[in-house]
């Protein structure tokens, strides 16, 4: 990385002397380098690295009150996150890795969120960073290169460069369900959830989904309502976490080891701090295997999905998981029949989003919780009173939507963006998301998506893509400043070569076998079935991307928009 300046040499642009130019009708824009969408883990780094490390004018826009992201917005009972916390952090400064002192083995909504603010404060990104704004339509002007963005405030802003780092996972789901606005209670959406909490003390609450935001709420909202119905459509896998407060003999370990800690998190497939045991389940004698399973499973936590190597390649392997879950979830609920409703799981383990708990199945041992089967008895109708399936009526004062999000491509979507010859991003990605990289859209010059479709993303520990890609990023703009460079996008050799190495990779997992998985966007009604991360791994993605950068940019076009020949796009974007 380039020498950083300092953060206080020079005004914030969010000073009102900051350049403008006249817009369109006469109102003016802020101009700026670079604009960019998110305050979350995304999008500060990005900030910082184009601020501080290539003296770009930048700008993060956010429409939350604060800085966060995911972790601002999901204030749910029982959030948590999944990846350990001395690996779901920033490791671009050895120093902030050194000082931070995580306080469980996976740590809560508030900690991250405490976090956060931390990094915003440490590296002075709060001066650049306008809250309470959200980015409604941006607008590509070829002439000036340039994109025009437009808020909800009414600010507009004049950038060069346009970087999206929304998040996959920040555009809410809810179901349209039938008489939904007629509740006489209270209902909430997980990823929305009110900042002052919600009572559940003496109240019916209904939970519906059963997905790793549900598997988290339904314990703790248990603890406290008088009666919770989970309405179960989908029957999940869940590992238990395990979780527990850090000791500080491993929290001294984490501070001698960080660059240890770093080298392991970017040769592993999804980011994590351990590799994938090299072992196969089919070649392991079955009493050897179930103590493999049995002892992963009191360690807890997804390095259940790392005891053998081929589990998401091969279904006779992935069997054995899936039975070995099965067996358990059984012993751990009393009642057969409810043990038989969260144990008929119909799709292969890790295929669909491998969620953890603690105490999820535990709870439905509970004399206050209900289970209702959504296949043997669908959702009809929301009345007034409650919700009414095919076979009964249940009275309720609040719902819980744990229902997820329009993954991946939602955030981006929301937002009306149109490229060059007025093509909208809607237009482009109508029949499913085409980028190169997961990084670059044609017809969209400048504009870098972060994390999003076509790259690794949901199925990494999210910080150490994010850091890859903002590097990427940001080495790509100062690749071209050197060269005096204006634009960039990829060309359409290389995005169909790349959709066809992103659609190869999940063909070859179990991956792309589960219909109602919303890696396919199966949760959303009308989204395009297109199977949507990169499912080769991150320290493969990884390498494609540094190969492509080292051989200067194969298959983006730079400036004059042109196509590629199969010459200029090679072979550094094959799986």
């Amino acid at each position: 990385m380039a020498e950083a300046a300092s953060p206080g040499s020079r005004p914030s642009l969010l000073d009102p002397r900051a350049p403008r130019e006249a817009g369109d009708a006469g109102r003016d824009r802020m101009q700026v380098d670079a604009l960019i969408v998110g305050a979350g883990f995304s999008g500060m780094y990005q900030l910082l690295r184009l601020r501080d490390h290539l003296g770009m004018k930048a700008l993060a826009l956010e429409a939350a009150d604060g800085v966060g992201g995911t972790w601002y917005w999901n204030r749910y009972p029982g959030a948590r996150c999944d990846s350990e916390s001395h690996s779901y952090q920033y490791f671009f400064d050895e120093d902030l890795v050194r000082e931070w002192q995580w306080s469980e083995r996976y740590p809560g909504q508030a900690e991250i969120l405490r976090y956060l603010n931390h990094v915003a404060d440490r590296y002075a990104l709060r001066p650049d960073i306008r809250l309470k704004t959200r980015v409604t339509a941006a607008r590509y002007d070829e002439p000036a290169n340039r994109w025009l963005v437009e808020t909800d405030t009414g600010e507009r802003y004049s950038a060069q460069f346009l970087i999206a780092a929304v998040g996959g996972l920040s555009a809410a789901n809810v179901p349209d369900i039938p008489g939904l606005p007629s509740f006489s209670g209270r209902w909430y959406h997980t990823g929305e959830w009110p900042h002052e909490g919600v009572d559940f003390t003496g109240k019916r609450v209904g939970l519906i989904g059963t997905g790793s935001t549900g598997i988290q709420c339904a314990p703790v909202i248990a603890q406290s309502a008088a009666h919770l119905t989970v309405f179960q459509r989908t029957a999940n896998y869940s590992i238990p976490a395990r979780n527990a407060p850090l000791d500080d003999a491993f929290r001294q370990y984490v501070r001698e080891h960080v660059d240890e800690i770093r080298k392991v998190m970017h040769a592993s497939t999804n980011g994590h701090p351990f590799l994938f045991a090299d072992r196969s389940a089919t070649a392991t004698p079955p009493d050897e295997r179930d103590a493999i399973y049995r002892a992963a499973w009191e360690k807890g936590g997804l390095r259940f999905r790392a005891a053998f190597k081929d589990l998401l390649v091969d279904q006779a392997a992935n069997d054995t998981a899936a039975g070995f879950i099965k067996a358990r979830i059984r012993e751990v609920v009393k009642d057969p029949a409810r043990a038989a409703i969260l144990s008929d799981i119909d799709h292969p383990f890790a295929a669909k989003r491998p969620p953890i708990d603690t105490e999820y199945f535990e709870t439905f041992n509970r004399d206050n919780v209900s289970l209702v089967d959504l296949r043997a008895a669908p959702i009809v109708e929301v009345v007034p009173e409650g919700i009414r399936t095919a076979d009964a009526l249940y009275p309720l004062d609040i719902i819980v939507f744990a229902t997820g999000f329009d993954a991946m491509t939602g955030a981006f979507l929301k937002i009306a963006i149109e490229g060059r010859d007025g093509l909208t991003l809607q237009q482009a990605w109508r029949a499913g998301p085409r980028n190169c990289l997961g990084l670059q859209v044609p017809g969209f010059p400048n504009l870098f998506t972060i994390t999003g479709p076509g790259s690794p993303s949901v199925l990494c520990n999210l910080p150490v893509a994010i850091e890859q890609h903002v590097d990427w990023v940001t080495d790509c703009i100062a690749w071209m400043r050197e060269r005096g460079a204006t634009r960039v996008e990829p060309a359409e050799e290389a995005v169909e070569q790349w959709l066809a190495t992103v659609q190869a990779a999940a063909d070859a997992t179990l991956l792309p076998s589960v219909p109602h998985s919303w890696y396919l966007g199966a949760n959303v009604p009308g989204k395009p079935r297109i199977f949507m991360p990169y499912a080769g791994g991150m320290a493969r993605y990884r390498a494609i991307c540094d190969d492509v950068a080292a051989q200067g940019y194969p298959g983006f076009v730079f400036d004059a928009p042109m196509r590629a020949t199969p010459r200029e796009t090679g072979s550094a974007l094959e799986a």
